[in-house]
């Protein structure tokens, strides 16, 4: 079964695309983050997490291992519905297996 996520981090977008049934989820960077108008992160992504009980993926943005599992960490306990997402590869192309990995466990 395919489901749809909306790749998007405006919040007035995110609340209308939450009520819809079609939609199963939202999907969140720096990048989109930062171009919504996000100053804080975490502060944003927890207004996000407000507006949907659907599950929300919210992107590490440190580029080093230690940092990312650091972050991701702390970001899978801003709620429920929350999923850690992580690039497979850094800025430098190198492969991130060793994060996605701890951050599985």
């Amino acid at each position: 079964m395919t489901k749809i996520f909306c790749d998007i981090a405006d919040k007035k977008l995110i609340k209308y695309f939450s009520k819809k049934k079609i939609v199963k989820g939202f999907t969140t960077n720096p990048s989109l983050m930062r171009k919504a108008g996000a100053l804080n992160y975490a502060k944003y992504s927890s207004e996000i997490l407000k507006i949907t009980k659907k599950p929300v993926s919210c992107e590490v943005f440190a580029d080093n291992e230690k940092n990312m599992i650091l972050q991701g960490k702390k970001i899978s306990l801003w709620g429920k519905n929350v999923f850690v997402k992580v690039p497979v590869t850094n800025s430098k192309g190198k492969f991130m297996g060793k994060v996605i990995s701890e951050l599985n466990k």
